[in-house]
């Protein structure tokens, strides 16, 4: 899963030294320890819970288990038994399932809009994830089934390293799409941006595809995956990626060995077999779009860009009759607010954070409201959903509801009122009434049934509210008192069909429903229950907005360049009145898909049984500590903390509290041997550290014109505690870590008549206490920017032999980064000072400051240090060498660097003035899914008038 906030800012401050020292476990994200775990186990699975997640927790493990053998039947496996963890402190609508522990995490707040379709968050994650057990169990054949005993669990990730990500999030939106009503494959919304570039000619390679662009919207890997495994599973039967992956891990270990496997069980290429798929579904959707009505003109809004780089204009909200607050992304700007009119440029209104759900922008009263994730500083799993309100006159925030759960809301019109959605811990959901001004919960609406809400809007008359619906049979649009002086009342029919956005005017209710098989607004009369079609656009019109006077409607159109806002006159007499929608039209394979899946009639009756006809299972205590070992890769294991491959073992528990590691290493320059083994309990609030390693050493030194070589062995222990702070709380992101940690190291059988200053000698062992300090702050960056645009950074270190036993030593030293904007769009500049003083008589510590590039590292007892460096885009490529290489992005950083140093045993001082290029391409190799980046750095040694070429080291993009 991605990191979501502020995640490796850190890394800035990793430096390279030939110290041998201890290396931390990485920090993974936890939940507060004050929760109590339940577990819920069945057949096949255990469900890990807390914080009164009961009724939710037994359902799904009983929807997991009615998912055991129909789930996966095409791939002909029947999945080891396994656990899932019910993340409940997150606001983030997610789930994953992975081999490093084999587990799976279901998070339990509901997506907001169209996404969700008309089934229940929960039982959509379980029919998607449970899919990609099935997958991961396939690997456990072939070579999957040798490499098993070396790498424990691991071995299903080696294994699989050729099989394309598309893959397997294509075939689990395909199970999906099959096996329930509604998934991602039966709304449209899910293919638009496919469909755009079809319809509009722009028909990519499979390279680019496959591996996106900086220029243009490529689909991403579910959208790619679904239609490209469904044109198999159509073509060829429901069982045919059984058979290409049988194949597959006989031997997956040579180039597009994926493709040959596809070909050998079907006689297609995987470029065969994705020309065919747009081919088909591209002829699909241009007969669908010559039979759609044409709809009434639009005019779009002033200020829009028009460039060659993909740019959206979405969610607009009217600010005046002729003004329009909309959210601008793209892939060169970060989402921000902007101000578009009729006549004149856009103007940018704020930046916010980590948006929550940016299609619930709401403008009332000169104020503007969205809800904004907010996470713990500490505690990874928990992570809020506030409101940010925002004066668009003054330019004031305020920030209401802190920590609390608000995933949708909406302002009144006079701006006094909020109302929102509140999933709580337990899965219960709710509408309720918030004081604008305060943020206090002033009404919970009952909702007994624990109906979902979505996308809720005042009524203009301040009293009712206008929300869509998804019960266990479908979804409507219904009108709600929070007075309670009404009742509910239902405006569509319980039906399957998505509906979102509803925006109440007059006597209509506007709404987005995907009933054609296009996403357009529609419109059902509050008083005869008749529906209308308000737009008829070819692509999609969504997010409907109403002008001050009622004369105009506003909504952002989808185009293949990116959504426009545009309006079009609000003219009840040019609706088309149509029939209400009792069920979503058809789409590209769903039908098809369902009809020949040998459970495909089975799986949707069960979705929708009622809670109490599931079986109850047994509940028991579930302790953290005692589970704390859970070894999950052995053998041939990577270190967590380094690309070094070793002999040993990896242990992490489910919930992230306790990560183990032990290996046996091999130094190949001293042909040395090395066992460690390191420990990292993060259920505190500091994270503590133990690491042990006992290893050799094989070294020469030259003293007084003679070499002497030894070996020798040594004995290094480490313990310390780590607080690592998430900050972000803006459009920045904000990290802080502040650490301690004690270092002592021993040598034995050292003979050599000298040692290094950086090592310890016989009889003087090293006993250090090492504590830093770092903080950084960075703008938030597009996809374009090839370094932070605005932001600082702080590193400071102190390092001391405060015993008085074995060797004496002390240092400090302190790094400030500042980063400012270039010239260009995405150019960056960095400036970087730092100061290191030290006391080195006995021994050296590793660097605590960058020293100057193309240079090595020369130990002073006092170091300056200074940098700039200009950094820059130079081009964003699509070229491609056969199916062998494929280039993203070619960058530059121009960069000089200052170094001097003293030492109090010698006069004067010791300069370094370089400059340098580094020249950086990034590009993806024989079709993998991960970018790499590389290059070559040259640097002038001014004062030596001498060239340093250096490569530099691959740079992998997770």
């Amino acid at each position: 899963m991605r990191c979501l906030l502020g995640c490796g800012l850190l890394s800035l401050f990793v430096f390279e030294s030939n110290q041998a020292q201890a290396q931390s476990l990485p920090i993974l994200s936890q939940n507060p320890p004050s929760l109590r775990w339940q577990l819920v186990r069945t057949p096949h699975f255990r469900v890990l819970y807390a914080g009164g997640l009961d009724s939710a927790a037994q359902r799904t493990a009983a929807r997991l288990e009615q998912l055991h053998e129909p789930d996966v039947a095409t791939l002909g496996v029947s999945p080891r038994p396994i656990s899932v963890v019910l993340q409940n402190q997150t606001t983030v609508s997610n789930g994953f399932v992975t081999f490093l522990p084999r587990h799976a995490e279901f998070f339990t707040t509901p997506q907001q809009g169209l996404a969700l379709g008309t089934v229940d968050w929960l039982d959509g994650l379980a029919v998607h994830e449970y899919r990609h057990v099935g997958q991961f169990e396939k690997a456990r054949q072939g070579v999957g089934r040798v490499l098993g005993p070396l790498l424990g669990d691991g071995a299903l990730g080696i294994a699989a390293v050729g099989v394309p990500q598309w893959f397997f999030e294509g075939d689990a939106v395909g199970t999906e799409t099959a096996l329930t009503r509604s998934g991602r494959g039966r709304i449209p919304s899910f293919g638009l941006g496919l469909r755009a570039n079809l319809l509009a000619g722009r028909r990519y390679s499979y390279q680019k595809a496959v591996n996106g662009s900086f220029r243009d919207h490529v689909p991403d890997w579910y959208v790619l995956g679904y239609f490209m495994t469904s044109y198999l599973k159509t073509h060829y039967g429901p069982a045919v990626w059984s058979s290409v992956l049988d194949t597959y891990y006989r031997f997956p270990f040579y180039p597009f060995s994926f493709s040959a496997s596809i070909r050998r069980t079907t006689g297609l290429t995987v470029e065969q077999l994705y020309s065919r798929t747009m081919a088909e579904i591209d002829s699909t959707w241009r007969v669908q779009q010559a039979a759609r009505p044409a709809g009434p003109p639009v005019r779009e809004l002033a200020g829009s860009a028009t460039g060659p780089v993909f740019t959206q204009y979405e969610y607009p909200q009217y600010v005046t009759d002729s003004t329009v607050l909309a959210l601008k992304t793209g892939l060169a700007y970060v989402p921000q607010l902007v101000l578009l009119s009729r006549h004149g440029p856009e103007r940018k209104v704020f930046v916010p954070g980590q948006l929550n759900l940016p299609e619930m922008l709401s403008v009332s009263a000169g104020k503007a409201l969205w809800p904004e994730f907010q996470p713990d500083a500490r505690w990874g799993q928990r992570i809020a959903s506030e409101l940010k309100l925002l004066n668009l006159k003054t330019g004031e925030l305020t920030r209401l509801g802190r920590g609390a759960r608000y995933t949708a809301a909406a302002l009144s019109a006079d701006g006094r009122q909020i109302v929102a959605v509140r999933t709580d811990a337990g899965y219960h959901h709710a509408l309720v009434v918030l004081d604008a001004q305060t943020g206090a919960e002033t009404q919970v609406l009952p909702n007994p049934r624990n109906d979902f809400y979505q996308q809720p809007r005042w009524h203009p008359d301040g009293r009712r509210v206008v929300a869509v619906v998804l019960s266990a049979a479908g979804k409507t649009i219904a009108v709600l008192d929070p007075t309670g002086a009404d009742p509910a009342r239902a405006l569509l029919p319980v039906a399957n069909v998505n509906l979102a956005n509803p925006q109440p005017w007059g006597n209509f209710v506007l709404y987005n429903s995907s009933q054609s098989g296009i996403d357009n607004l529609y419109a059902v009369s509050t008083r005869t229950g008749q529906t209308y079609r308000v737009s008829s656009r070819p692509l999609g019109a969504y997010h409907a907005a109403v002008s001050p006077d009622g004369r105009t409607l506003a909504f952002h159109d989808y185009r293949a360049t990116g959504a426009r806002v545009v309006e079009m006159p609000l003219d009840t007499a040019a609706w088309a009145p149509v029939e209400v929608a009792r069920a979503e039209a058809p789409s590209p394979y769903a039908d098809a898909l369902a009809a020949r899946e040998p459970a495909g009639q089975l799986v949707p009756r069960l979705l929708v049984r009622p809670d109490s006809a599931a079986p109850r299972y047994g509940v028991r205590r579930y302790s953290p500590l005692h589970h704390a070992f859970n070894l999950f890769s052995y053998g041939v294991v990577q270190s967590p903390s380094g690309n070094a491959v070793s002999l040993g073992l990896r242990s992490q528990d489910l919930l992230n509290t306790t990560s183990v590691f032990a290996g046996v290493g091999y130094d190949q320059a001293e042909r040395t041997f090395s066992a460690t083994g390191a420990l990292s309990y993060q259920a505190l609030y500091p994270v503590v550290d133990v690491d042990v390693t006992y290893g050799g050493r094989d070294a020469a030194v030259i003293y007084q014109g003679q070499t002497y070589r030894d070996q020798w062995q040594y004995t290094r222990f480490s313990a310390g505690l780590r607080l690592p702070l998430n900050l972000t709380r803006s459009k920045f992101l904000r990290a802080l870590s502040v650490g301690t940690a004690y270092l002592h190291e021993r040598v034995f059988d050292y003979d050599l008549p000298v040692r290094k200053r950086s090592e310890t000698g016989p009889g003087q062992p090293l006993n250090a206490i090492q504590t830093t300090v770092s903080y950084v702050s960075q703008l938030k960056r597009s996809a374009r920017d090839v370094a932070p645009r605005l932001g600082g950074a702080f590193l400071g270190t102190w390092r001391t032999t405060p015993f008085a036993r074995g060797l004496e030593a002390a240092q400090w030293g302190a790094q400030v980064i500042g980063y400012l904007p270039g010239l260009g769009r995405h150019h960056a500049i960095r400036l970087r000072a730092g100061y290191q003083w030290q006391n080195q008589a006995q021994y050296q510590f590793a660097p605590a400051v960058s020293f100057a590039r193309g240079e090595g590292y020369v130990s002073f007892d006092r170091l300056r240090v200074a940098s700039l460096d200009y950094n820059l885009p130079l081009a964003f490529t699509h070229w491609e060498l056969g199916r062998v290489l494929y280039v993203q992005r070619l960058r530059a950083a121009v960069f000089g660097d200052a170094a001097q140093g003293e030492n109090r045993a010698e006069p004067g001082n010791r300069a370094y003035r370089n400059v340098g290029v580094d020249a950086q391409v990034l590009f993806n190799v024989l079709r993998l899914r991960t970018p790499v980046e590389a290059g070559v750095r040259v640097v002038y040694r001014t004062t030596l008038r001498q060239w340093v070429i250096e490569p530099l080291a691959f740079d992998v993009r997770l």
